[in-house]
């Protein structure tokens, strides 16, 4: 493999890989990168065996051929190197040398046979979506995705067809909060019917490829256990989560008689506030309604305790309801609107929280005992 290539094109696609490749050394392979150098490109790739992406770059090849080396370490070199045309060449025995301006560098690779293949899908089995749409169901349900690895099915976000408006769904739970968004993707994939549950690490890549600048419309597609998404010359893959996803349409609140419409920068503020003094394990924050009147507190025996009012638009009778504090700034963070709508029966059950310009957003909290 003999080629020259732009040494930013060469950094932007060596960035875009650095936080897939495996760093826990279970297989010393899966932390380097896959150089392939055909006509007038050259291919990166990485995987971890989970998610993996390969990216086309425009390069003058003089010598087709591969070879993969540390991914971290390659990187690493190229980003310290100076604005000029990077010359790459591999030898026969897996050493890759590295030349730009007066700098040279050669690594110890490995042999490209020894790299995983990564999974390829027809075009038949993909759809177009806007970036930006998918970017704004990921913000809006990725935060409450299970971390909890005995958790297997809940790691991801659940993302399905709802046959009711057509529209695409994702819904992420770890079993103290839901979240729910739907928005018109336009796609019709087959397998968005029965729905697929996407890990965490691939939904962070994916939204990665769709924050870049030149994010517009992708490919994107589901075949067997696998995912796939596609920009222009940039291919993300990931393995599906296998399993059943729960009924999470039984815990969403039915009927809800306590609906309370309130600021979400201001209600963030308090509870950021009065969070300070919760207890640090359950994090509890108390509710407590009266009339005109909405109170926060929280008390902890080792340091003390806080309480801030607002005033609301509320005459029922007193009420009083503890939630997680962190649960609830997150679900108000991830609907990005000026004011959601608080509702509730009584004390022993959920919050929904809906912003008030968008009724396909929505967000559940589970109460607790304090």
């Amino acid at each position: 493999m003999k080629l020259s290539i732009s040494k930013d094109e060469l950094q932007k696609g060596l960035a875009r890989i650095q936080s897939i490749v495996e760093k826990r050394n279970t297989m010393p392979i899966l932390a380097n990168v896959l150089l392939n150098a055909n006509e007038n490109e050259l291919e990166l790739a990485a995987t971890d065996l989970e998610v993996g992406i390969r990216g086309l770059h425009p390069a003058e090849v003089e010598t087709p051929g591969s070879v993969t080396v540390s991914a971290k370490k390659l990187f690493e070199i190229v980003r310290e190197l100076p604005d000029e045309p990077v010359l790459i060449e591999s030898t026969d025995d897996a050493y890759l040398q590295i030349r730009c301006a007066r700098a040279k560098f050669t690594l110890a690779g490995n042999s490209a046979e020894e790299y995983p293949t990564l999974p390829s899908f027809s075009s038949e089995k993909t759809s177009p979506v806007q970036a930006i749409l998918l970017a704004e169901m990921i913000d809006r349900t990725m935060y409450a995705a299970s971390a909890d690895e005995t958790r297997y099915s809940l790691n991801g976000v659940f993302f399905e067809l709802n046959p009711d408006t057509d529209k695409s769904r994702m819904v992420a739970t770890d079993g103290h909060r839901l979240a729910i968004v739907e928005r018109n993707l336009g796609t019709n994939l087959e397998a968005l019917s029965q729905g697929v549950i996407i890990p965490r690490k691939g939904l962070a890549e994916l939204k990665r490829l769709l924050d870049e600048e030149d994010s517009d419309e992708f490919e994107i597609g589901f075949e067997g256990n696998s995912g796939l998404v596609k920009k222009g010359g940039v291919t993300l893959v990931m393995r599906l989560i296998e399993g059943e996803f729960p009924n999470y349409r039984q815990v969403i609140p039915k009927e809800t008689t306590i609906h309370l419409t309130l600021p979400v920068e201001g209600l963030s503020r308090m509870l950021r506030r009065v969070a300070l003094l919760s207890a640090e394990r359950s994090r509890a924050v108390k509710l407590e309604l009266s009339d005109g009147t909405l109170a926060l507190s929280s008390n902890n025996p080792d340091l003390g305790d806080a309480h801030e009012e607002i005033d609301i638009d509320y005459a029922g009778e007193p009420l009083s309801v503890a939630f997680n504090a962190r649960y609830l700034m997150d679900a108000l963070a991830a609907c990005k609107a000026k004011e959601v709508r608080l509702s509730f029966r009584d004390s022993t059950s959920p919050a929904l929280i809906v912003p008030t310009d968008d009724d396909d957003t929505q967000a559940v909290v589970m109460p607790m005992r304090v």
